[in-house]
Order: C-alpha cells, then sequence, then structure tokens
C-alpha cells in the first residue's frame, strides 16, 4: 500500500504525538574525564567567552601546510586526494595539512585514544567569523565517519565534505558558504584501530579491536550497537511486550498477569554485533560522547555508513516507536533524498533506521537524537546496493562525497529554516 506525501506526513504527526514526549533512557550516563583515556582533556576559552572542555588542541608537527603535503590540498578542485582511499597515517596528515592550510576555519582536537592506545581527532570546521552576540553560538553539525572499520567509502566522503567545507567559495563543488551558519565537527575516522585492521590484516573486519575478556578467543565489539541509549547486552533485536496483551479481558476471580519480556540472552563475543559487557564500555564511543555532550548547540547529526543508499532517522532499536519529531525527520529527509538523486541520479530510501535495516538497540542514531538532543539525527548509507558493497571503486569517492555534500547541505539548509520559525 503507498500512501501519498501528504498522507504519511499526517500518518507521522498523529503518531508522533501518541508517542508523548521523547523518550528517555536510564542508562545515558557518559563515563567521566577522570578515566585513563580521557585525561588529555584541557580548558579552552571558546569565541564566545565560554570556557569548555572539549579534549586537547593537536599541536601541528613542522612541515605541514601550503606546499609540503603530496596531494594539493590548497586547490580541492585539483587535489588527487579524493581519488584514493588511505591509510589511517594518512588521514590524520590530511587532518594536519588541513588545520595549517586553514588555521583561523580548522580547529584539530584530540578526544583522547583508542582501545590500542591511537589518538582520535575531531575537526572543527568555522567560518573564523564571530558570531553575532545577539544571536549566540551558531548552529553546529556533527559528522561521523566508519564507525565499521571496513565501510572505508564512509570515512572517505566525511573528508571529502571536511575539505569542501574549507574551500575557496569560487571553487565548482564547494560548500563553505554553510559555514555562514554552521559549525561542523567531524571525526572522520572513529574506530581507528579496526580501520588499520582492515589495511593489515582482514578488509572485511567490522568492530573495534579491543580486548573483552581475559579468557576471551575473540577480539572486538560493535561501537554503534555500545552507546547508551536502549542498550542491550543482546546482539538480537529489542524484545518488547506485546500491547495487544495488555488489552485482554481478564478471567473472573483472577487478578491478570502483565506480559513480561524475557531477558535477552548476551551475546556471543565472536560474533560481529558484540555489544560489549556495559554501554560506552568502547574508549572510541566514549571519546566521541565526551566531545559532543560538551559542545554547545547542535543540531544535526550525519553518521555515515556504507552501503544500501538509505538516509534513516531514528529509532533503530524498535520498529514500533515513532520520535517526537517523526513529522519534521520524515520530511528532511524526503527533500535530502530528493536533492541527492537531482545530483547523480541516485536514489536513496528513507525510513526509520529500525525500519530500513532491522532493530538493532544502542545505537549511535538514538543516542544522538534521545540523549544528545540533537533533533535532525540521520544515518546515512552511502553507495552501493551491493554490486560492489564494501569494495566500492576509488572511482566512486568523489561522486559519493558529491552525493554526500548536496544531502548536508540540503539538511543544513532545512534546519535553519525550521529555527528561524
Amino acid at each position: 500500500m503507498h500512501l501519498s506525501a501528504t498522507a504519511a506526513l499526517t500518518a507521522l504527526s498523529a503518531l508522533s504525538f501518541a508517542c508523548g514526549a521523547r523518550l528517555q533512557d536510564s542508562t545515558q550516563a557518559v563515563l567521566s574525564q577522570d578515566e585513563p583515556w580521557a585525561q588529555s582533556a584541557d580548558y579552552l576559552e571558546d569565541y564566545d567567552g565560554v570556557a569548555e572542555i572539549r579534549g586537547a588542541v593537536h599541536p601541528l608537527p613542522p612541515h605541514r601546510g601550503a606546499g609540503s603535503d603530496p596531494w594539493n590540498l590548497s586547490s580541492f578542485t585539483n587535489t588527487t586526494f579524493h581519488d584514493a582511499y588511505h591509510p589511517l597515517y594518512e588521514i590524520d596528515e590530511f587532518m594536519e595539512h588541513l588545520a595549517a592550510l586553514y588555521p583561523d576555519r580548522v580547529t584539530l582536537f584530540e578526544l583522547g585514544h583508542s582501545a590500542q592506545g591511537r589518538e582520535m581527532f575531531a575537526m572543527r570546521i568555522t567560518s573564523g567569523a564571530l558570531p553575532n552576540a545577539e544571536d549566540g553560538p551558531k548552529k553546529g553539525f556533527v559528522i561521523t565517519g566508519a564507525q565499521h572499520a571496513r565501510e572505508w567509502v564512509a570515512s572517505a566522503a566525511a573528508l571529502y565534505m571536511a575539505h569542501a567545507l574549507v574551500s575557496n567559495a569560487s571553487e565548482h563543488n564547494s560548500m563553505a558558504r554553510l559555514l555562514d551558519d554552521f559549525d561542523f565537527h567531524i571525526v572522520p575516522s572513529p574506530n581507528p584501530d579496526g580501520y588499520v585492521f582492515t589495511w593489515e590484516n582482514d578488509r572485511l573486519w567490522y568492530k573495534n579491536r579491543m580486548p573483552v575478556g581475559p579468557d576471551e578467543p575473540c577480539q572486538g565489539l560493535d561501537m554503534n550497537r555500545n552507546w547508551g541509549f536502549h542498550w542491550s547486552p543482546s546482539d538480537a533485536p529489542e524484545q518488547l511486550v506485546d500491547p495487544d496483551a495488555l488489552k485482554k479481558k481478564k478471567k473472573k476471580g483472577k487478578k491478570p498477569k502483565t506480559p513480561t519480556a524475557p531477558a535477552p540472552a548476551p551475546a556471543d563475543p565472536c560474533s560481529h554485533w558484540y555489544p560489549g559487557h556495559r554501554p560506552f564500555e568502547a574508549p572510541e564511543v566514549n571519546n566521541i560522547a565526551n566531545y559532543v555532550t560538551q559542545t554547545p548547540a547542535l543540531a544535526a547529526f550525519l553518521d555515515l555508513r556504507n552501503y544500501g543508499q538509505m538516509l534513516s532517522w531514528p529509532y533503530s532499536f524498535a520498529c514500533n516507536t515513532l520520535p517526537p519529531d517523526a513529522e519534521d525527520l520524515f520530511e528532511a529527509a524526503l527533500g535530502a533524498a530528493h536533492a541527492v538523486r537531482k545530483k547523480h541520479g541516485t536514489i536513496y530510501t528513507t525510513g526509520s533506521l529500525c525500519s530500513t535495516l532491522y532493530p538493532a538497540p544502542g545505537n549511535i542514531l538514538d543516542w544522538m537524537y534521545g540523549t544528545a538532543g540533537i533533533k535532525f539525527a540521520y544515518a546515512a548509507h552511502l553507495r552501493d546496493t551491493g554490486t560492489y558493497g564494501y569494495a566500492l571503486p576509488r572511482e566512486w569517492i568523489r561522486p559519493v562525497g558529491e552525493e554526500t555534500a548536496t544531502m548536508v547541505e540540503y539538511l543544513a539548509s532545512f534546519v535553519s529554516k525550521k529555527q528561524k520559525y
């Protein structure tokens, strides 16, 4: 059965109203800065005069900047960087060069260390201009690359987006104009250990590389099931109580029993989808969560993944629960998918992440929306639909980057218009 866009929006609005206030979760706590992997934090004086803890500013090594990089990063149009996938050390060099080339726009923050001790980075990209005091801080837009190590094009698209934002506004496909209204926070490599492992050992490795127990034969957990919103120790879909069972008439003389869902069985640590022993167990997840909770005025979030060509909104943990902002999320996603199709003809489907994929508790998307309070939160499964899958040819990096930038541009415009009224 196919509904018109108007009918679908009406239905979503009604269901959203019925859902009531935004779901909250009792396991929302993010580990404190006292944890060993979070001790690189430093107090920073931001442009609005508010002292913040966001992570130490990364000191740039010598020989970074104009004329010292092998990819000609000073020219977004002519650079060779986006013509290939890159190992982690080159991704880190890219971020350092960008920060050196555009010091007024790019700040490189150290988020903390991965399970194997690698430094994690976030790029804050701004216009360099002070915001109007009456308007307060600019809106923030967070973009994350591949949490799942094998999804290389997700990180490549995040890097393309960062370059498009700092490029000269006169260059073809520049996105510098978005900095008039937004500050961007981009984490290209949320899973550095797993990403290195895909280059050196197993191209299709999925999880991070942390030890999960002294006697466990397997290593790593699924970072995208380790976030603290409806986290579950099981890798199976969350089992929910059947609401119809509550409506059954009680038998005479007997008190009706309230149906309960069985406790989920702990997941196998060798499973791709192993969620860990507790939420925020992965230091990489904890590092990103700390950065997000300390960053003001966040209005949009996009988790880049592959593959599937889908743009999805919350929730991931259950398919029968709609977010309170479902109508706006639906409308913005439809518009973004239409804009992407106009760019290169690529068709994206839209829907809640649970309905477009499968139920998965502990997802970053649900945490960003339900706990961090970012209203316009999305997950984008980039090209393709399975022909190449995770091994997307490098010739597709630029087209995918252009489509991702188009998606971000539409969502940013939609958010700005909504917040003006």
